[in-house]
């Protein structure tokens, strides 16, 4: 998020992705890092355990969204 954070702050549009499971968190850090509206998208938990093809899968279930989001 702060990445994210970051790069918004200078111009650069940016979507913050991360597992479902840290939804409420990512709210939480994007309000307490002053920017409540930045982008963010989240992928069905886990993550860390996943092979190639299940991060494919992943990837392109939101491929179009992350592309709607930072034309928006």
């Amino acid at each position: 998020m702060h990445d994210t954070t970051w790069l918004e702050i200078n111009g650069i549009p940016s979507v913050f992705i991360a597992s479902d499971e840290f939804e409420e968190a990512a709210e939480a850090q994007a309000e307490s890092l002053g920017l409540p509206e930045v982008r963010r998208l989240f992928v069905p938990h886990p993550i860390q355990d996943a092979n190639d093809d299940e991060m494919r899968e992943k990837a392109d279930a939101i491929v179009e969204d992350v592309i709607a989001a930072l034309i928006d």
